[in-house]
């Protein structure tokens, strides 16, 4: 790569550079006359060592240029995103449904939709958009400008239709209004007035609860069923083989 061989040039001047930064050995001088007073001033800085210091720095950042580009960096730490938290006006249901569709358009699947993956999402929503309004629509709720959408910008467009903080006309508009996915009970049509709503969030904690009971109860009965069928199905054998 073009940046691997510049990283590696820079480098190998920078080693020159040290090398006639080292002072040679020189003849040590005659001893000279102490002058009869003079005011003391302040040593300067050696510029050997500042060029040494700025030299040790550049390689730092050299090295960690070559690690990147070669895959050899260690990541960084990034935060970790709890849609449920920070998105609490939607409820568990309509997150899954969001991230399943999501997911299915994140044909790469590396955790974003790029542009070429929201064409095709568009096309199957019947709204096909130009490449100019594809990167219109990230540009809009792409916080972190990496051309892409993650899954929290893609919630983030959910969350400006119900607060009806969309135009009409708009590509996200017409994304949120497709996708089938309820955002509130007004819905997605003009809701300008959805986080006045959110006067009820008091009491979305218990209902937060009521789903996630109602989620374990559903698999409760799923299971009672699954073993009154395998009872019957051994009852009916027992029957047929005896």
């Amino acid at each position: 790569m073009a940046s691997d061989e510049l990283a590696r040039k820079l480098q190998s001047r920078l080693v020159v550079t040290q090398e006639a930064a080292e002072p040679s050995p020189e003849p040590s001088p005659e001893p000279s006359p102490e002058p009869t007073q003079s005011p003391q001033r302040a040593r300067p800085q050696d510029p050997d060592a500042a060029c040494g210091e700025s030299a040790s720095e550049l390689s730092l950042k050299l090295t960690r240029r070559l690690d990147i580009n070669q895959g050899h960096a260690a990541p960084r730490p990034t935060r970790v995103f709890n849609p449920h938290t920070e998105f609490k006006e939607f409820s568990r249901k309509q997150i899954k449904d969001m991230e399943a569709m999501f997911r299915r358009y994140d044909t790469g699947k590396d955790g974003f939709i790029d542009l070429m993956e929201l064409k095709l999402m568009m096309e199957k929503l019947g709204a096909p958009q130009t490449h100019l309004g594809l990167k219109n629509m990230i540009k809009e709720v792409d916080e972190d400008f990496d051309g892409k959408l993650s899954f929290r910008e893609f919630l983030l467009i959910f969350r400006r239709a119900a607060a009806g903080e969309l135009q009409e006309e708009s590509g996200l508009m017409a994304l949120a209004r497709l996708s089938e996915i309820n955002v509130s009970a007004e819905g997605v049509m003009g809701a300008k007035d959805f986080f006045e709503a959110k006067m009820k969030v008091a009491s979305q904690g218990s209902k937060f609860e009521a789903e996630i009971r109602e989620e374990k109860e559903e698999r409760l009965r799923q299971e009672v069923e699954k073993k009154q069928r395998q009872a019957a199905f051994k009852q009916l054998q027992s029957t047929f083989c005896s």
